[in-house]
């Protein structure tokens, strides 16, 4: 039975236009943990971010997502296969995946579900990845007033599940044997439209506006546009990475 918590459907256009891309390196590393290199999973794909970065060191990339519009806005290369399904029930063979990867979305399964079902289609020594990130960090000039919006306009309307991505998935339940993981980052030069577009593809904006009837996108704007220079002004955006990697076997 899916849980699926659908927070991204309506703005899946959005989505994949505006938010933050994965580095490389990430994915170099993950993939020198596996012993064979047959097939990765990219669950809860999204628009196919992580895939589009597995299909360079994997035979073929099972690409997964609960969302059809998702999936409808997702591409990549030949070798990515993007499919609906929801990450606690695939049609994956078990003992198939050679590494699993989930970014910045595990937090809305359910657990012992997904778990189960990873630990049915891992291969023995198949190695997980579950990826977060830490809210952006520009300059002390833009946080304040872009943290303000994230904690006290919207704040109240983040979903509960949330509360894992603040504390960075430390406190997450994980059963697999835990690998260390070295220190990532995202990091873009946008635009002023573009951090603005960004932050409306947060779930807590879009609940936030069908409770309230208001969009409080047009104020955030008002409030950095004199604080960021001209809007097409590139600026450098960091999102710290969170991991918690494991090998079952």
């Amino acid at each position: 039975m899916s849980t699926f918590k659908d927070h991204f459907s309506s703005l899946a256009n959005a989505y994949a236009t505006f938010r933050p891309d994965y580095p490389n390196a990430l994915f170099t590393w993950l993939s020198s943990l596996c012993v064979e290199h047959e097939l990765a999973w990219d669950c809860a794909t999204g628009n196919g971010q992580a895939a589009k970065h597995l299909a360079q060191y994997f035979t073929q990339v099972a690409a997964t997502d609960a969302s059809v519009d998702q999936i409808t806005q997702a591409t990549g290369p030949a070798n990515v296969q993007f499919s609906v399904a929801p990450a606690e029930h695939t049609n994956l063979p078990d003992q198939s995946v050679d590494l699993l990867v989930v970014a910045q979305a595990v937090h809305w399964f359910d657990f012992d579900a997904f778990y189960a079902e990873a630990k049915r289609v891992l291969k023995p020594q198949g190695v997980i990845a579950l990826i977060t990130y830490a809210h952006h960090r520009v300059d002390e000039t833009i946080d304040v007033p872009s943290l303000h919006y994230y904690h006290d306009i919207i704040g109240n309307y983040w979903p509960p599940e949330r509360k894992w991505v603040e504390n960075l998935y430390r406190d997450l339940p994980f059963p697999f044997e835990e690998i260390s993981a070295p220190t990532f980052k995202l990091e873009a030069e946008w635009s002023l439209p573009h951090f603005i577009g960004y932050q409306a593809t947060w779930s807590a904006t879009k609940q936030y506006m069908a409770s309230t009837g208001h969009n409080p996108i047009p104020e955030l704007e008002a409030t950095l546009r004199p604080l960021w220079g001209k809007p097409e002004t590139l600026r450098k955006i960091e999102w710290p990475i969170a991991l918690r990697v494991g090998r079952v076997h």
